[in-house]
């Protein structure tokens, strides 16, 4: 009995378990002495199990098959360029209320829901941005995510939540869709050149490995009904990442801008304040940007 119990205070269950941040949120997870259960839509493996979370009814079956001890919530749609704006609600907005919903219904209330929203709330904002800049969204990804974060803030007198909002951060396994992926791979093929948008584009970086450590601190925290930003406070522009990339695989190529590829409505320059993550994890690790593009660079083929 007394292992059973054991079991269940250590069982998470992360939605978007096979995305690219759930893989390292498992690992870490794991590493640390937790049962995962990860779920996503289509066919399962060992420790997986099918959820579509805009369907409350499966959301209710899962927390009450599972009740788990901690709830990672990764699953959405995060592509900013994507083209579906109704899905983009549907599953950001309804798919996480429908979670917060199961738990409520089936009468279970886990120790913790980390739920991810993202730093593209703060839209066009400048300065070093902390959590009490307003949301001022210029994407429906954006838009989707700050009515997420309202509407979830209607159930902090209920459960255990604590949302964040991560800056970008990259790592083996991401997407060619995103920027860094996408520089990277086209060192490490040899590429000419590359086309990109506009060069002088700064972001906050951090290694998804450290926001996976982040994650579960939160997790293990006494904090609950916050939002917190997950960042590094260091801007890099597209261009210092090549010239990163560049070094890191010895290779060169050609950059050139496309007219394509730069947005109307880019935000120029994001950084956070991580003063906040600071107070809540004094010990959040540092992992060098540069480390981070070495590491993918020479990330088996």
């Amino acid at each position: 009995m007394g292992s059973r119990s054991d079991t269940a205070a250590r069982h998470a269950l992360i939605t978007g378990g096979r995305g690219f941040t759930g893989a390292y949120v498992r690992s870490t997870l794991e590493e640390a002495g937790y049962t995962v259960t990860g779920t996503l839509i289509g066919s399962v493996g060992p420790s997986e199990r099918t959820l579509d979370i805009t369907s409350l009814d499966q959301c209710r079956e899962a927390i009450d098959a599972i009740r788990p001890a901690v709830v990672v919530h990764l699953a959405a749609v995060s592509f900013v360029g994507h083209d579906d704006a109704l899905e983009m609600y549907r599953v950001n907005v309804l798919g996480t209320l429908n979670l917060l919903q199961a738990c409520a219904d089936v009468g279970h209330s886990p120790r913790k829901i980390l739920i991810a929203s993202s730093a593209n709330v703060y839209g066009n904002a400048a300065g070093v941005i902390d959590e009490s800049v307003p949301p001022a969204p210029v994407s429906h990804y954006a838009a989707s995510k700050v009515a997420m974060e309202h509407l979830v803030r209607t159930w902090f007198d209920r459960l255990p939540i604590v949302m964040v909002r991560p800056f970008n951060y990259t790592g083996r396994g991401q997407s060619d869709l995103f920027l860094v992926p996408k520089i990277i791979s086209h060192f490490m093929t040899r590429k000419p050149y590359i086309e990109l948008g506009n060069l002088d584009v700064a972001r906050d970086f951090s290694d998804v490995r450290r926001v996976a450590q982040i994650y579960r601190a939160l997790l293990e925290s006494d904090v609950a009904g916050e939002t917190v930003n997950v960042c590094s406070e260091r801007p890099y522009t597209l261009e210092q990442i090549v010239q990163m990339a560049r070094e890191a695989s010895g290779h060169d190529l050609e950059v050139r801008v496309n007219p394509a590829f730069v947005r109307q409505n880019e935000v120029k320059k994001l950084v956070g304040s991580a003063a906040k993550l600071r107070s809540l994890v004094p010990d959040a690790p540092i992992i060098d940007f540069d480390s981070t593009i070495k590491w993918m660079v020479t990330a088996p083929k």
